[in-house]
This record gives structure tokens, sequence and C-alpha cells, in this order.
């Protein structure tokens, strides 16, 4: 079973508690790479290079247009991949990005759904 697609509100995560993780981690700045090819280095000592589609929470990682290197040299490219949080080793942030900017631009997109889901606040002021 494949995880759910986070890629409603333009990337910005559904629940509550995935929000919560992105916002305090610096996961937010891996989901700002929407759209942007980079290298995913993996635990087994792989390699998958492409464009990123999106990045939960957790970490877990779909890429498109892969090109994909195992530990022993050999290349394939795929046309997906789907990378679980816990195999990434490294993620490779390419140097056009803007790194403050990016994150304050993912931290901006995720407020802006919490304060507008439903038209309530999720932690209201007392």
């Amino acid at each position: 079973m494949e995880p759910p697609d986070s890629s409603d509100h333009g990337g910005v995560l559904n629940s509550i508690q995935e929000r919560t993780i992105t916002e305090n981690s610096m996961v937010v700045l891996l989901q700002g790479l929407a759209g942007q090819v980079t290298t995913v280095d993996l635990r087994n000592e792989s390699t998958a290079r492409g464009r990123v589609l999106n990045v939960d929470a957790y970490m877990n990682v779909r890429l498109k247009d892969v090109l994909y290197r195992d530990r022993h040299g050999r290349l394939s490219k795929l046309a997906d991949m789907f990378i679980t949080g816990r195999n990434v080793r490294y993620v490779h942030i390419p140097d056009q990005v803007d790194i403050i900017k990016t994150i304050e631009s993912q931290l901006a997109k995720i407020h802006r759904v919490r304060n507008f889901s439903t038209g309530r606040k999720e932690y209201p002021k007392k």
C-alpha cells in the first residue's frame, strides 16, 4: 500500500500531526525542493537522481525521471521511484536553492493551510 499523496495544497501536508512534524524539523526544506532535480543518497550506498515530486513529514521521497545507481555502480533509468524515509542517508540541496527563503516559503504555506482549513484555528488563543 502506498502512502497518502501529500501534494494537496501545493505539497503542504493535511494532517495536523504531519504539519506539526514538518514545521518543527528540517523536512520543511526538503518539501521545498518539489520540482527540483536532486540526488538522494541511500543507506545501502546507492543513489537516486531525479525530480522531486513530493516529500512527506516522515521524509518519504517520491522522484520522477530517476537515474538510479546501485552500490555496485550499475545505472538504471526509472520513470518514478518512492524512497522510504528510513532509507534516506542524505539529500543533496541544489546550489540554486536559497535555503532560508525555501524554509520561510514552506512554513508560510503550512500556516496558510492551518488558518484556512474549515475556517477555524487549530490552536485557539485563550
